[in-house]
Order: structure tokens, then C-alpha cells, then sequence
């Protein structure tokens, strides 16, 4: 058997690469959309892949299996457990086999198993494998998808929080205790293969271990450990982070089928261009993906800034329309690895990109203030300081007097934010309220700083702290 894992750490989504080394055919699970890393992996090991399966419909990410049925012809096992809104509504036009608890295929002399482990959504299924070609009758491990994760389970709250579906969170989170008490008499030795590892929002505190085994998990997870059903519902339901907006879109398009990736060039534009100038872009965004200190120093007015590094991908779902046309200023150089990105989550439509070296003329700046610098600003009731973490970092501890507005809700709750007043910025260490900062320059707050080192820092220098 030939196995490899891939990991995208902007999305922490883990898909694996399956192969009969016997009759050379292979299958892909839970295929991200960009699809070449695993057509590079069957040219190089010399396999077909003739079959693609996903554990369930994802909210994070584009699926990629319709467009290995599309362009390469393979068949898709996916689920048929949950209610008529959990089914896939794109399959009956490639080759595909609907797959229930107890159904089994095979890709060559490898031999999955279904076992529907709901709970994070109620068409989850996982996959018992068994490698027959190497002498095996019985599974060696197992792909479980949002199910179980490394020291933690998939969150049952999304289909509630993301996608609008009342009353489910508290059903899905029984399903998922039932499930746990499922798999757990099962061997020991077995590996589980997750789709998610740390940084990922569909659970609270993902492992940042890319595998583990049964055992292991049955021992330290905390998960196993809640033996009471009404207890673990509590535990499981509490503190969950807030669930990015892209996520129901991603619920929505992966059922219905994702769009087929288009292949084409990106035009580049001019800064002084009224067509596209940030200006003056109509119905288009522009995002400049330049590092936040750059972006500070000089950046086009009427930009925002989504820096390109591990957390693009998450921002960008929060903050951009997928009805609004996309401008990216970008290096030229990382250009095409941007539009992944942003295709990753269905974000397709760029329409043109500024080389960022081409920046020029009268630019916008903003400034950074020190924690001791906001501390003495803040004794004057002209400032208004506004916090952008998360639910739970805030709980945990915040800055007395500031205003709690998560950064991927701040675009929609202007309204809490004063035109008369300078804007202090914050969160834990400057990054995300870096974006927040531009989000308020954008939207005509022109007096606003970014505290250097946020949360961090103003503990870090021993000024007060008010916890909820």
C-alpha cells in the first residue's frame, strides 16, 4: 500500500493519497480543490487515481472531488446518511456510489469500511481501512474526517452558528457522544487519520500532531474521558470559537457542487488605472497582501489589508463578498499562490492585481502606539478602544474600558464605533487588529491607531486588566 498525507496550513486540512502498489490505482480523500498535488503524486508513483471520497460535506474549504470526476473520470464514494438536507445534489452526473454504515469498496487490494459517525454533522461517515494486498484481515486505521481529531472531536455547532439550522447544536453534540461510545470499542492500534489539525475552526483545541491512534485518544482525549452524556454535551458546546461567515457558503456550494475551476490569467493594472484604482474600483475590493508594517507605512486609500501569510485564507472568508469583484495588490511572484488561496474557499472572482512594487504617489498611513503611550491616551475620553479578539480571549482578560467588536464582525457593527472619537486598535499581539485597522481607514475613520503588541504587551507591562 502507498499512503501520503498533504497538508494546507493556511486551511490546517489534511487529505490523503491511497495506492494498490499492485494494480496501481488509487484514491483520494477529502481532495482539497486544487487538485495537481495529488495528479503530481500519482505521475511521480506511477498510479491512476480512480476513485475520490470525502467523510462528510465540508463548511472550511472547497471541495476538489468533482473536479477529479470532471477532468479525470473518477468514481465518488460519498455519504447518504443524514436527512434530505444533507445530500449531495451534483453526484448523478459523474460515476459514483452512495455509501452508508456497514458499506465497503475497494480500490484495488485496499478495503474501506463505512462507519456514520455523526455528530459534527449528521451525514459524517468515517473510514476503516484494511490493506488485503499485504496480507491483512483486519483494519489498520482509520479516516475520520471532523469526527475525532487528535486530542479533541469536531464541533457540532456550526450547522446552527454558520448555516442558520435551529436546534441542532445540542442534537448534533448527542450524536457525536454516541458515536465517540461507537468507535471506542474498537482496536486499539488502530491510527486515526483526521482532516484537521491544529489552527482549524472546526474544532476548539486540535492537536497540532498530524496522526494518532485509538488508544492513544481513548487515554488523553479529553472527549473519552466524559463517560455522562448531559456532562459531555455541556463540555462539548462550551467555548467554541465563532465560526468564520464562509463557512455556510462552503456548506451550500460543496452540496450543490463546486464551480469548475477556470484557467485563466489575471490582468495587471496600473495604480493610476480609474478603472480599478482603489479609488474608484465600483462594485471591487481591493486587498493589498502585503505584510501589516508595510501596509502602515504607505498603502492606496480606500484599501484594505489581508497580509498573505498562514491566516489569509481564514480573513479573507471573513471579510470578502463572494458577490463582489476582487482587486489584489500583490508581488507578482506570489501572485498565483494568492489565488489558490482564495479559490480555496470559492473566492473566484479576481478581476485584476497591482504589483505592490508599483506602489507610488499620495499614500495612506497609520501610525502604532506603545501599551504605556494607550494607557495615558486613555485618560482622555476622546479615544475609544476597540478589542478584536475572540469571545474567549476577551472573557479571559481585556483592557478596562474597551469595546469588544470581534475582527470578522467589526465590517458589520460600525455603527457601535464613534466618527467623533480617535480609534485605539487591538487584539493579542497587533496582527489582527492590524486588519482591523485598515477595515476603519477604509470606512472613514481616519484617526486611528494600532497598539504595538496589543494584549500582550499591555500585560506584559503590568497595566490593568478586567476579566468578565
Amino acid at each position: 500500500m502507498y499512503f501520503k498525507s498533504y497538508f494546507d496550513d493556511q486551511l490546517a486540512h489534511m487529505s490523503y493519497f491511497i495506492g494498490c502498489q499492485k494494480t496501481g490505482q488509487a484514491l483520494v480523500i477529502d481532495p482539497a480543490r486544487n487538485i495537481q498535488p495529488y495528479l503530481d503524486t500519482a505521475n511521480k508513483e506511477g498510479f491512476t487515481i480512480t476513485a475520490a471520497t470525502e467523510t462528510h460535506i465540508h463548511a472550511d474549504y472547497l471541495s476538489g472531488a468533482r473536479e477529479l470526476a470532471h477532468h479525470h473520470g473518477v468514481k465518488l464514494y460519498v455519504s447518504d446518511e443524514g436527512d434530505k438536507d444533507w445530500k449531495y445534489q451534483y453526484v448523478d452526473q459523474y460515476e459514483h456510489e452512495l455509501v452508508t454504515e456497514g458499506s465497503t469498496f475497494h480500490i484495488g487490494n485496499i478495503y474501506f469500511e463505512v462507519i456514520h459517525t455523526p455528530g459534527h454533522t449528521p451525514e459524517s461517515i468515517s473510514f476503516l481501512l484494511t490493506d488485503k494486498g499485504g496480507g491483512a484481515n483486519e483494519p489498520m486505521g482509520m479516516f475520520t474526517g471532523d469526527f475525532l481529531f487528535v486530542g479533541d472531536v469536531g464541533r457540532p455547532d456550526l450547522l446552527e452558528k454558520a448555516a442558520g439550522i435551529k436546534d441542532t447544536s445540542e442534537a448534533g453534540a448527542r450524536q457525536m457522544f454516541a458515536s465517540l461510545r461507537k468507535v471506542e470499542k474498537l482496536s486499539d492500534f488502530l491510527q486515526v487519520w483526521p482532516a484537521h489539525g491544529a489552527g482549524s475552526a472546526c474544532g476548539k483545541s486540535l492537536g497540532a500532531v498530524p496522526m494518532t491512534t485509538l488508544g492513544y485518544e481513548k487515554k488523553f482525549n479529553w472527549a473519552f474521558q466524559i463517560k455522562e452524556e448531559n456532562k459531555f454535551v455541556e463540555e462539548l458546546l462550551a467555548g467554541q470559537p465563532e465560526p468564520p461567515k464562509y463557512f455556510a457558503q462552503m456548506k451550500k456550494l460543496n452540496k450543490e457542487g463546486p464551480e469548475l475551476l477556470r484557467q485563466e490569467e489575471t490582468p495587471k493594472v496600473s495604480p493610476s488605472d480609474t478603472k480599478v484604482s482603489p479609488s474608484d474600483t465600483g462594485n471591487a475590493v481591493v486587498v493589498d497582501t502585503r505584510p501589516a508594517n508595510e501596509f502602515a507605512a504607505g498603502h492606496a486609500e480606500g484599501t484594505i489589508n489581508i497580509p498573505y501569510n498562514k491566516s489569509f485564507t481564514n480573513w479573507a472568508g471573513w471579510l470578502l463578498s463572494y458577490d463582489q469583484d476582487i482587486v489584489l495588490i500583490a508581488d507578482p511572484e506570489e501572485l498565483a499562490e494568492v489565488k489558490k488561496s482564495l479559490q480555496s474557499i470559492g473566492l473566484d472572482q479576481v478581476t485584476a492585481y497591482i504589483d505592490s512594487k508599483e506602489l507610488a504617489g499620495s499614500l495612506e498611513a497609520y501610525k502604532t502606539v506603545t501599551a504605556s503611550e494607550a494607557k495615558k491616551m486613555m485618560e482622555d475620553d476622546t479615544y475609544f478602544v476597540i478589542d478584536v479578539r475572540n469571545q474567549s480571549e476577551w472573557d479571559s482578560g481585556h483592557i478596562p474600558g474597551a469595546h469588544h467588536i470581534m475582527l470578522g464582525n467589526l465590517t458589520d457593527k460600525l455603527d457601535e464605533v464613534p466618527k467623533d472619537k480617535k480609534i485605539i486598535a487591538h487584539c493579542q499581539s497587533g496582527v489582527r487588529s492590524a486588519i482591523g485597522t485598515s477595515l476603519l481607514l477604509k470606512n472613514g475613520y481616519k484617526d486611528v491607531l494600532n497598539l504595538e503588541g496589543g494584549f500582550n504587551a499591555w500585560e506584559a507591562e503590568g497595566l490593568p486588566v478586567k476579566k468578565e
